[in-house]
């Protein structure tokens, strides 16, 4: 009996490696259990599939997102099985994503260091030598600082139309969601999103806003999600496809 209740209140693994069947084919995924979650996310890389599940999540609420998904899951593995990974170079001339646009990155010699700038479409940083690693450091810097800034205001202005009231807005570096909400009512919002479109980073916001109201993803908090943002649907769908499928 002891072993029996050992065995009940014995958390699952935090991490592991499994095989499913999609399709007709099997796939091989690395699943992480985590309590932040509320949710079961799907994320594809270069590393393949990661399932990021609540803690206590079931092995049939598990098999029920992976068989929803499946069709996803197997176009977004092919399509990273022929990409090719360009990863920035960090100098002048590099093309970086802002607010769904994209910047031309101009790197300025100069005998002192200054903030960088947006002029147009140029982002201009001043350098006293050409190191990549300073250029990347300085240049996610200010894509966290206009994050914390629109991600302010665009909280500021659907709050009141929701009639939720926050109790703070927070960035967040997660590899695996976009957003999320706390029961103490911290909004927390990937800074990544600020290179994507406007319509997506207010999808995001609604979306973690919404929780205020529904601590789920049950009918009533799409309703109210919907409300706000009638084509959240298009836009949901458009995240997935950048990589991040929630459930």
């Amino acid at each position: 009996m002891l072993n029996k209740i050992r065995r009940l209140i014995t958390p699952p693994p935090a991490m592991e490696q499994r095989t499913v069947e999609l399709k007709g084919r099997p796939v091989s995924y690395t699943l992480k259990r985590t309590h932040r979650r509320r949710s079961i996310g799907l994320r594809i890389d270069d590393r393949g599939l990661t399932v990021n599940v609540p803690q206590r999540a079931s092995e049939k609420w598990l098999h029920s997102v992976l068989q929803d998904k499946a069709q996803w899951v197997i176009e977004k593995l092919e399509g990273w099985q022929t990409k090719k990974i360009v990863l920035p170079q960090w100098q002048d001339g590099e093309a970086i994503p802002f607010m769904g646009d994209t910047l031309t990155l101009r790197v300025v010699a100069s005998l002192f260091s200054a903030p960088l700038q947006l002029h147009g479409k140029q982002l201009l940083i001043y350098v006293t030598h050409t190191n990549q690693a300073e250029i990347e450091q300085a240049v996610t810097l200010w894509y966290q600082q206009q994050a914390e800034v629109l991600f302010k205001e665009r909280v500021a202005y659907y709050a009141p139309l929701m009639k939720v009231a926050p109790k703070t807005v927070k960035l967040s570096s997660a590899r695996t969601q976009w957003g999320s909400c706390t029961a103490r009512g911290t909004v927390l919002l990937n800074w990544q999103l600020i290179k994507m479109p406007l319509q997506l980073i207010d999808y995001v916001v609604v979306h973690e806003l919404a929780h205020l109201v529904e601590m789920n993803h049950s009918a009533a908090f799409w309703q109210v999600v919907e409300q706000v943002c009638p084509n959240y649907k298009k836009w949901r769908a458009e995240l997935q496809r950048r990589g991040e499928a929630t459930t």
